[in-house]
Formats: structure tokens, C-alpha cells, sequence
């Protein structure tokens, strides 16, 4: 069973995602704050990480690029879903490393769409 670590500090966010993708065959894990984020990543090395940006503790660019710039963890797909929606933001997602780049509000079936497509 493929492994998804939710890191959020939207408690009602995790609970939809952890929801959905737990309905689909998934097991998840989660972390309402960055520096928990980060440790679980470390730890639990997912098969792939939903990551919000504006998080208390780190945010969701510094756990991408500690992840991305370390050769143990930098093939696992991160997909960042955040509120903010400036290209200025999604550019400073992809050179901070994430694979994909969801604005809030969100569907949930289009981040279940890209979770398959990375995860089969």
C-alpha cells in the first residue's frame, strides 16, 4: 500500500484529503505543522508528500527544497497545495523542488488525479 504524508495546518484540509485518498487505496499520515512535516518525511519516507506553503514552523518551500537538495528523499513527488495563487508563488514552488502545483480552493478529485498519476 503506497504511503501519503499530509502536511497541513488546516486540520479540516487533512481530514478531506486523508478521507479521499484512504477511500482509494492509500495509507496516510499527517502533520499540522511544518517541523513535524519534515520529521514524519524523514522518518516514515513516504511514496509521496501533500504539502501546504503557509505553515507555522517551516514553511511548505523550505521542507520541499531540505527534501529535494538530500539524494535520500529527492525522488519522492511533492505536490503543493497552497492559497497562494501569484505565479511569482508557483514559480518559487517549482525551483523549490515540488512536482506539482494546486491553488486553493481546490477539487479533491484533481489532487486524487495527480496522487494516481505519480502512484499509479
Amino acid at each position: 500500500m503506497k504511503k501519503i504524508l499530509i502536511v497541513d495546518d488546516e486540520a479540516d484540509i487533512i481530514e478531506i484529503l486523508q478521507f479521499v485518498l484512504e477511500t482509494n487505496g492509500y495509507k496516510c499520515i499527517t502533520a499540522l505543522d511544518g517541523e513535524e512535516g519534515l520529521k514524519l518525511a524523514r522518518e516514515a519516507q513516504p511514496d509521496l508528500i501533500i504539502l501546504d506553503v503557509m505553515m507555522p514552523k517551516i514553511n511548505g518551500y523550505k521542507i520541499s527544497r531540505l527534501l529535494k537538495y538530500d539524494n535520500k528523499y529527492k525522488n519522492i513527488p511533492i505536490i503543493m497545495i497552497t492559497a497562494r495563487s501569484q505565479e511569482e508563488d508557483r514559480i518559487i514552488g517549482e525551483e523549490t523542488g515540488a512536482d506539482e502545483y494546486i491553488t486553493k480552493p481546490f477539487q479533491v478529485e484533481y489532487v486524487l488525479e495527480k496522487v494516481k498519476s505519480y502512484l499509479g
